[in-house]
């Protein structure tokens, strides 16, 4: 690895520690660290320890889970492979399925616009407009259906599936997306169309100059129209514009990253997301 690989490597492990932070107590457990949320919300993931010594052990990861268990909290962990690479054998022996997803950065020269990808505009959420709430409700329920589907083939859930997922949100959860937006450490985005309403989303969370893009979900029926590409051009473009210098995001699987490269991601390693293998009947 040289150094400047090290060094970017080392900047996304700085973001991935930080981000949880300002919502979310940690514990440690030898080689890992463990994200409580402090509140409702979606809950956190166990990483490898900033300023560990070493890699953790397999009774790291047996004491986390353990942890977790206690906690009624996913037995969720992530980390990035080129930053700790004997953490997926231990992962997998202890029992652990570890989805490899590519991790990809973007060139920004290389950045394609939005319209080139697809006819439908996409719109960036203004935390001061009044339908705020609806918006960010839409999107969340656009990422329920699509992540209920996952892939690019289209398929049925639609409109109807959404409206379905559609909740109000507490006004604590409100709240937060409201204030990360006007901080700027979040940003949103929307794709509609008449008579169908949203059907593409995406988010992106920012620590400083540094942001992941995430959460890129189309509903099924709307799918191979270029939607999720278009959103993930607006949403970088968006935070580079913004004064974000590295902009990066994990893809689901090979199929999902030939998508992200059509908008100027390259790969650079890949991120690891360990969770128990399901039992099967």
């Amino acid at each position: 690895m040289t150094s400047t690989q090290k060094e970017l490597f080392d900047r996304l492990e700085r973001f991935y520690d930080a981000v949880p932070r300002d919502v979310a107590h940690t514990e440690t457990f030898g080689g890992l660290v463990l994200f409580v949320r402090d509140g409702a919300g979606w809950p956190f993931y166990a990483r490898p320890r900033l300023d560990a010594t070493e890699s953790p052990s397999a009774a790291d990861v047996a004491d986390v889970r353990q942890r977790q268990r206690e906690l009624g909290l996913p037995e969720a962990f992530e980390w990035v492979h080129e930053n700790h690479p004997d953490l997926l054998a231990v992962a997998r022996s202890a029992g652990l399925s570890v989805l490899e997803a590519p991790l990809m950065v973007l060139d920004p020269a290389a950045l394609v616009s939005a319209d080139e990808l697809a006819s439908l505009p996409v719109r960036i959420l203004d935390p001061a407009a009044p339908g705020f709430a609806a918006d960010i409700a839409a999107r969340r329920a656009v990422a329920a259906v699509g992540f209920a589907a996952p892939g690019t083939a289209v398929g049925g859930a639609g409109p109807a599936a959404r409206d379905t997922a559609l909740i109000e949100l507490p006004l604590d959860a409100l709240d937060e997306e409201r204030t990360r937006t006007i901080a700027g450490h979040r940003v949103s985005a929307l794709v509609e169309t008449q008579p169908e309403g949203a059907v593409a989303s995406g988010m992106a969370l920012r620590v400083d100059d540094v942001a992941e893009i995430a959460g890129i979900a189309t509903l099924p029926s709307a799918r191979r129209r270029g939607l999720g590409a278009a959103v993930t051009a607006a949403l970088a473009r968006q935070l580079l514009d913004d004064g974000t210098d590295l902009v990066f995001l994990s893809a689901g699987s090979e199929e999902i990253a030939r998508v992200y490269l059509r908008v100027g991601f390259r790969r650079i390693g890949t991120a690891c997301i360990a969770e128990p293998t399901p039992v099967r009947g």
